[in-house]
């Protein structure tokens, strides 16, 4: 087996596409290395139950949940490949060039990296090492073509990257687990780790192209948002991302083959993100991937690991731990990155390392992040020496905060090969230290979005909203009036009441000033089953109840459809009513019955559990179905109760009549729950506000999650935080 040290590692941080978001700022990465020696792999034994697919008259084959395709060969005939072979081929391309570019951007290939070391993990989030290796017994997955078992003896002294492939391809159970703190490196070692999959597959094809061994599965690697496990099994979720993310599983039968790729195990899942998700969730994830069919690699702080252990453990995982970068690949890292003959003060640094492997500055660079840190403050002729000033920086703490100023202005200075970032260097300072500076004086650190319009005075906004609103709902409700009684009274009082709905329609801005709870967070949050039956009901009970009454009371009654349609907003505001849409219809006119509070044990007995609870949503997701459910149905709520009156109106007066009252309706009962009350639209009034008075930028939401990819701030469940306590920490000091 290779030298530990021979293989190196790269930054952690959230990647794009299928993956986690965007490009790190954590730090430099390491280049795959080759297989090692190979040798024969046992089977399971008599009796076992092995899951496994054959294709073909005839077939022998060692291990668990695979797939054996078997072809006669006879001179001058062709054999066929398997449509499944051929799409894991091209996915097995498109996830390459995916994360190949993936790993450049992250600098994750460049010569001569960053080592990487794993050991296994003493603490309590796996079981017994035994359990994984299934040293003696029935192994779930045989180890992979041209790899050996992974016994206790090879995990006893951890390792580089050859080492992790090593043991992914010939662990037992299948399941592997990569812990460590934060900023250690995981998410880029599970990167290269998958490229060091595709490699051996490539090889491993080659070598086989008449697919005779068992299939080598293609690695994806996936964030786990957008999952929730008591709806979707592990295979129902991954087939679907699988189908969203790749367009080769676009179009008919895409999620069918995507599922059948998932089921013959030709596809092991990289599952990043564990530690992102709220604390309810990652025990039920975490029990749904106990029965999935496919190879596991799951990325995951340490600290949450073990709080996620605690409810619920993967069986038969294996958990490794990146360690910390030594000195002396430190130095070598930084020294290979410099030119040939390197400026004194990198070399007198770079010495230290060496020669003072326990200094102050050995033990602050002994993670990716502080050391790519280190190479994007200090250019090839900056000043590196001054943090060997023991006088200055008398401990690692003092060095990580000097490095962590710069963090931001590292993070946004444009570099050469790599997309110019959307914000300067200045503006993202100004915006992350008010934000840091705000948690911190408010004694947290989530960032939830939907409590920004707290964060200034709602006095402008207000003001322009009710102008706005005075002018929009005001000429037609004039325009209505008039024409029911065309007085001086009228004139009058029209503009008057104008008026005041638009200061009525403004008070919802000062309403959301105040800080909020997150009501829903996704559409079965509001249309749940009990809700969209309730409303169904209550619609055909009154249009039913209204078609038997009217003809016995009226001699002139309008056709039975025409009640159908006018009480469909009853039907409408009952499934709003009962759910977690109530606040929608709040203010609207005969369609606010039932949303007050006395009604709220009614309402909980027709809602479930709140998405955050039971689906992994980022704080985007949130923001999204604010701007857009939550918004269509304040719009739509003015149309309900235009549907409402505005036919009784037309059948009884005239036309125009119903016309000027459904108009006025859809503008003001529109304006009140769909824009006013809507959290998106008042965070982003609030952003306006707060380019004009701090000069941070106007799509608020956009930055924060910009800062994201860059790896300054991090996403758990739907709020925001820094990456780092610490950074955080650092910005709100500077404000």
């Amino acid at each position: 087996m290779r030298d530990p040290g021979s293989e190196g590692s790269g930054s952690e941080g959230s990647g794009s596409g299928s993956g986690s978001e965007g490009a790190s700022s954590e730090g430099p990465g390491l280049r795959p290395g080759p297989t090692p020696t190979t040798t024969p792999t046992p089977g399971p034994g008599p009796g076992d139950v092995t899951d496994n697919t054959f294709h073909g008259p005839t077939a022998l084959q060692t291990g668990n949940h695979n797939t054996l395709n078997v072809h006669h060969h006879h001179p001058h005939t062709t054999t066929a490949q398997d449509p499944l072979d051929a799409t894991a081929d091209e996915l097995a391309r498109v996830v390459g060039a995916q994360w190949q570019e993936e790993a450049g951007l992250r600098r994750l290939l460049e010569p001569a990296p960053l080592p990487v070391r794993w050991r296994v993990s003493e603490r309590k989030v796996a079981g017994r090492v035994l359990g994984a290796t299934a040293e003696g017994a029935r192994a779930r997955f045989a180890p992979l073509p041209g790899l050996r078992p992974t016994t206790r003896a090879h995990l006893r002294d951890g390792g580089g990257l050859t080492e992790l492939h090593a043991v992914y391809g010939g662990l037992a159970s299948g399941r592997l687990l990569l812990v460590g703190p934060p900023a250690a490196g995981k998410t880029a070692a599970a990167v290269l780790l998958l490229l060091d999959a595709l490699a051996h597959r490539a090889r491993t094809a080659a070598a086989d192209p008449a697919r005779v061994a068992a299939p080598v599965p293609v690695p994806v690697l996936l964030s786990l948002d957008g999952w929730d496990p008591a709806e979707d099994s592990a295979t129902d979720w991954a087939a679907g991302r699988l189908t969203r993310e790749y367009t080769l599983f676009h179009g008919r039968g895409g999620r069918e083959r995507a599922r059948a790729l998932l089921e013959s195990g030709r596809v092991a899942l990289f599952l990043d993100g564990l530690d992102e998700v709220t604390g309810k969730l990652r025990g039920a994830m975490v029990g749904a991937l106990e029965a999935a069919p496919f190879r596991l690699v799951l990325v995951s702080r340490a600290k949450e690991a073990v709080l996620t252990a605690k409810k619920a453990r993967l069986g038969g995982a294996l958990a490794l731990e990146i360690q910390p970068v030594r000195p002396a690949d430190a130095a070598a890292y930084l020294l290979n990155r410099l030119p040939a003959t390197p400026p004194p003060a990198w070399q007198t640094l770079t010495g230290h390392l060496v020669d003072e492997p326990d200094s102050v500055v050995a033990a602050a660079l002994s993670g990716p992040l502080a050391i790519a840190l280190l190479r994007d403050v200090y250019a090839d002729d900056g000043p590196v020496g001054e943090l060997l000033d023991t006088a200055r920086f008398p401990t690692p703490a003092a060095v990580e905060n000097h490095l962590l100023d710069h963090a931001v202005a590292a993070a946004y200075t444009p570099r050469p090969g790599h997309p110019r970032p959307r914000y300067s260097p200045e503006t993202a300072e100004r915006t992350l230290r008010h934000i840091a500076a705000r948690l911190t004086r408010d004694g947290s650190r989530d960032l939830r979005w939907w409590h920004i319009p707290g964060w200034t005075g709602h006095r402008p906004r207000m003001i322009a909203v009710w102008i706005a609103s005075t002018l929009m709902c005001g000429v037609p409700a004039t325009a209505l009036a008039w024409r029911v009684s065309p007085t001086l009274l009228v004139a009058v009082a029209s503009p008057v009441l104008a008026v005041a709905s638009g200061y009525a329609v403004a008070q919802r801005v000062a309403d959301l000033s105040v800080p909020q709870p997150l009501s829903s967070a996704g559409r079965r949050d509001i249309f749940t089953r009990e809700t969209v039956l309730s409303g169904i009901a209550q619609w055909l009970f009154v249009a039913t109840a209204l078609c038997v009454v009217i003809p016995l009371i009226s001699d002139i009654a309008p056709p039975l459809w025409f009640w159908y349609l006018v009480t469909l907003p009853i039907g409408y505001s009952e499934v709003l009513a009962t759910g977690r849409g109530y606040e929608i219809l709040s203010r609207a006119p005969f369609l606010s019955l039932g949303t007050g509070r006395r009604y709220d044990k009614v309402r909980a007995g027709y809602t479930q559990p709140p998405v955050v609870d039971s689906r992994s949503v980022g704080p985007r997701d949130v923001w999204r179905h604010h701007v857009g459910l939550r918004l269509c149905l304040g719009l739509l709520t003015g149309w309900a109760l235009a549907l409402y009156v505005g036919p009784i109106l037309a059948w009884t007066t005239s036309a125009l009549s119903g016309v000027l009252f459904a108009v006025t309706a859809v503008l003001w009962t529109g304006a009140t729950a769909g824009l006013a009350g809507n959290l998106a639209v008042a965070t982003a009034l609030t952003a306006v506000q707060l380019h004009a008075e701090e000069g941070t930028p106007v799509r608020l939401m956009h930055f924060l999650e910009d800062a994201r990819r860059r790896n300054l701030l991090r996403a758990t469940g739907p709020v925001y935080q820094f990456r780092h306590a610490r950074l955080q920490e650092r910005l709100a000091a500077r404000e």
